[in-house]
């Protein structure tokens, strides 16, 4: 067997556009397509959650791919599945469903109220053995298992047991990515004993609270473990409170974490060719990207002016993006000469927070709740800067959007966002402004430093320039990736 047969199933609980609670479906978007660039034969699989538009998407039905008999432990449930092309790419996307699993609209997690919904154990195990049951059913063998963060997480431990003398599944090889450590999957015990084999059962990572955390009993059964950056590669090894605990179980599996930074599809993220904003534009082009600022701040009610810089933050309302930090801040940036677009969801008690503010502020903040692509991309074509508050970023993807759309960004040295940033000084003319110390102090420091930078228009122009020209896209990841696979398939 060649390289370029090495045939991968990724599998994610998120994909843009399809659905996105985190920068993990950016990432899902891209990266599939960017290993078969590399040679890879890639598909994907993924819920098929209540949310989804079958229309929008153009998702079918696929008559074999029907009643699929998923095996628990005491019966047998019904699988269907539909298929559809990931946007932008010809690889295929198979979305496994049950009604009486996945026909809700939410996920798996209410992320308003920040607790599990009610039977969300039983679709995570539905869902994995879904997953090896389809397989079988397509008659399409993987070489490679690639699942991010906890969803698919009973894989490998499936295929060490209850499948581990299935002749289909010999010799396949699973490599599991954490995006984000502190989203850990944790789920009563009780469903898991219920539904699964006692030989399944005992393989699992359990906590002294009669719990069952997936993204550890994928951390302990997978042949490798990535994760999207060296830097939070070595913080997750090390750093408990940064980890979320996952350094422990990590120090058991001795040096089989690699940190490898995300990259960019520059295809899907163009300016010069995006449909989704009010005009494109290219470096040769920048006064365009100032009619995308004005026609955003028209549609926010916020006053425009070509003199002042516009900050863009997209945040979802928990503790781990830096929400706090930004509320901590809000008012003082809000005496500064800038203006600012919010957009994010989650906490309904911070959204109103955030609304008092603004009332306080018309004209110079505006808010959006209602996350859309076409909004994503017309904030990334419009913005000055971006603002991404989050302490613990693991990489991320949005800041390679918004660089490639001449938006600088703002972010915390302290995470592996870092890896992917080149900071801007005095002295030195990089791709983004990095501030050192967790601190609203430091945060509003660094936001005076964008307004006396953006007041000299031929430097900010050339910042501008560099910045959207920088090699951005996947390719020295993907064949780090690469490496991972054939090295477990010995063809490296």
């Amino acid at each position: 067997m060649t390289r370029s047969t090495c045939k991968v199933l990724y599998v994610s609980g998120e994909i843009s556009p399809f659905v996105r609670i985190s920068s993990l479906a950016d990432f899902m978007a891209s990266f599939p397509q960017a290993m078969e660039d590399e040679g890879c034969e890639a598909r994907i699989m993924m819920p098929k959650y209540g949310v989804i538009n079958d229309r929008k998407f153009r998702l079918h039905d696929v008559l074999r791919l029907s009643d699929i008999k998923v095996p628990l432990k005491d019966k047998t449930d019904l699988l269907h599945v539909k298929v559809t092309a990931l946007p932008s790419s010809k690889i295929q996307t198979y979305f496994l469903y049950n009604e009486k699993y996945f026909k809700r609209n939410g996920l798996f997690k209410d992320m308003v109220q920040g607790n599990d919904f009610k039977g969300s154990a039983e679709r995570v195990i539905f869902f994995n053995l879904g997953i090896l049951e389809t397989l079988q059913r397509l008659g399409w063998k993987p070489d490679i298992i690639h699942f991010h963060d906890w969803y698919a997480s009973l894989v490998p431990l499936l295929l060490k047991t209850v499948y581990a003398d299935n002749a289909f599944f010999k010799g396949v090889k699973t490599v599991l990515t954490v995006h984000n450590a502190h989203s850990q999957g944790v789920f009563p015990l009780k469903p898991f004993k219920k539904l699964l084999p006692e030989i399944v059962v005992d393989g699992l990572y359990t906590g002294d609270d009669d719990t069952v955390n997936m993204l550890f009993t994928g951390i302990e059964h997978a042949n490798r473990i990535a994760t999207t950056s060296i830097r939070y590669a070595e913080l997750i090894s090390n750093d408990t409170e940064a980890a979320c605990g996952v350094d422990k179980i990590l120090a058991s599996r001795g040096n089989h974490l690699e940190g490898i930074t995300n990259g960019l599809d520059i295809k899907q993220w163009n300016p010069s060719a995006d449909k989704l904003i009010k005009k494109k534009f290219d470096t040769s082009r920048l006064d365009e990207k100032l009619e995308n600022k004005r026609y955003l701040l028209e549609e926010l009610s916020v006053s425009f002016d070509e003199d002042v810089p516009l900050i863009g933050a997209m945040v979802n309302f928990d503790r781990f993006q830096g929400v706090e930090l930004l509320l901590d801040s809000l008012d003082k940036l809000m005496q500064l000469d800038i203006r600012m677009v919010i957009s994010g969801s989650g906490d309904k008690d911070i959204q109103k927070k955030l609304e008092n503010i603004a009332l306080k502020y018309k004209g110079k903040l505006g808010l959006n709740w209602e996350f859309t692509d076409a909004f994503f991309h017309q904030i990334m074509a419009s913005a000055d800067v971006l603002l991404m508050p989050g302490k613990l970023e693991s990489c991320g993807m949005m800041q390679f959007f918004a660089m490639r759309y001449g938006t600088l960004p703002i972010i915390y040295g302290g995470g592996g966002i870092a890896e992917t940033v080149d900071e801007i000084n005095a002295r030195h003319d990089g791709s983004g402004f990095v501030f050192h110390e967790y601190s609203s102090k430091a945060l509003v420091g660094k936001v005076k430093e964008v307004i006396s930078i953006y007041g000299d228009k031929e430097r900010w122009a050339r910042l501008v320039t560099d910045t959207m020209e920088r090699d951005m896209s996947w390719k020295d990841s993907a064949e780090k990736y690469t490496q991972i696979y054939l090295g477990l398939l010995e063809r490296a």
